[in-house]
């Protein structure tokens, strides 16, 4: 059908002031096309729908324009007669419908019809579609941010804690037992020589574990230095300190290379591996533990298997204090913000298995592990 053109009346042009009157609208059909049309016309400040005509009560746009509070009429012809129209859509299909348009003629009003009104509804469409997709991405997105910002806050708190308590049970309690020897060599010093002289040999020792434990502090407060971002000596260095300190038994096996990681997979990749030896050393009662760094041209997997009592994986997920008690939704939250996956495997006797999968995308390897 052919797009008809009539002269406009000049009062509808502009209203006082120069600011352009709203085109009033007709829709014809209110299928897919005319459901287009309102919804994309409703949002429209310079638009007016000033009524739909349908024969079909069941069209999925009756319901919109009832919401949108617009005429519904089963008569198109009412539309023709409508005094205040500028603009008539007829998107039926319907021959008889096209036929009365083409005669149709008014000063001021324009048809447009046939092929012409269906490529404008597809666009109108195919845009809505796209805006919506769009929205879905985006609050995709927002959604992972609110939950990183929400795990960074409750990973400051955690480490806050965790530092606290190895500062009190490790460091204070050794500087508090040097205070002690030093304050029996003084009372030594006169009386016995050589008591004294073997209290400050203990002394000596004790205060070396204090300098010890006062490192492994500062190492866990910045277990990756960003200055080099060396993730591979740092999960090293942490597992030594963890089994001397736990006596648990540790393996470290890795295979890739860790320049194609980002510096956010690696720190979050670290406090996973950290989270899930709290776990062991906590809950499994184990004496080994083992971990397995991979890293593909595609995908990162860690492992962390241990060798403890194990527990019922699927009554644990059904009860939220036993999950969070065991940190298990910290891990699965820590892989989720870099784009990966988790899953718990364990079985009551038979220890426990925690698998990381991380996808490597391109860029990741492109820009060698800074962003």
């Amino acid at each position: 059908m052919r797009v008809m053109r009539s002269k406009r009346a000049p009062s509808k042009g502009a209203r006082r002031g120069g600011a352009p009157a709203a085109t009033h609208v007709a829709i014809i059909g209110a299928g897919r096309g005319g459901t287009a049309l309102m919804e994309i016309f409703a949002t429209d400040p310079l638009v007016t729908i000033v009524g739909v005509a349908e024969i079909n009560p069941k069209a999925p746009g009756v319901e919109l324009a009832r919401r949108l509070k617009i005429p519904v009429t089963r008569d198109y012809r009412e539309l023709l007669a409508m005094e205040r129209v500028d603009l008539i859509i007829d998107v039926t299909g319907n021959a008889e419908v096209e036929q009365v348009l083409q005669d149709f003629h008014r000063m001021g009003v324009t048809v447009i019809g046939g092929a012409s009104a269906k490529f404008m509804w597809q666009l109108i469409e195919a845009r809505i579609l796209a805006t919506a997709e769009i929205e879905k991405t985006l609050n995709k997105y927002q959604s992972l941010y609110r939950l990183y910002v929400k795990e960074a806050g409750a990973a400051v708190t955690e480490e806050r804690a965790r530092i606290a308590c190895e500062i009190h049970d490790g460091l204070v309690q050794n500087l508090a037992g040097v205070n002690f020897k030093l304050d029996l060599c003084q009372e030594l010093i006169g009386k016995d020589p050589k008591a004294c002289q073997a209290t400050l040999l203990e002394t000596k020792a004790q205060l070396r574990i204090a300098i010890q434990e006062a490192r492994q502090v500062i190492l866990n407060l910045r277990p990756v230095r960003y200055d080099k971002l060396e993730l591979i000596p740092a999960l090293t260095n942490y597992l030594k300190s963890y089994e001397t300190q736990y006596r648990i038994k540790t393996e470290f096996s890795m295979s890739g290379n860790e320049t194609t990681l980002f510096p956010k997979t690696k720190i979050f990749l670290f406090r996973i591996v950290q989270e899930a030896l709290s776990n062991v050393q906590k809950h499994a009662k184990a004496d080994r533990v083992a971990v397995q760094l991979a890293i593909g041209r595609n995908a990162l997997t860690t492992t962390i298997t241990d060798n403890g009592v194990g527990f019922d994986v699927h009554a644990v997920t059904r009860d939220p204090e036993k999950w969070d008690h065991f940190g298990l939704r910290a891990i699965l939250e820590r892989a989720h913000l870099v784009g990966g996956k988790g899953r718990i495997e364990s079985k009551k006797g038979r220890g426990t298995r925690v698998v990381i999968e991380v996808p490597l995308v391109k860029k990741e390897a492109a820009r060698n592990g800074t962003n």
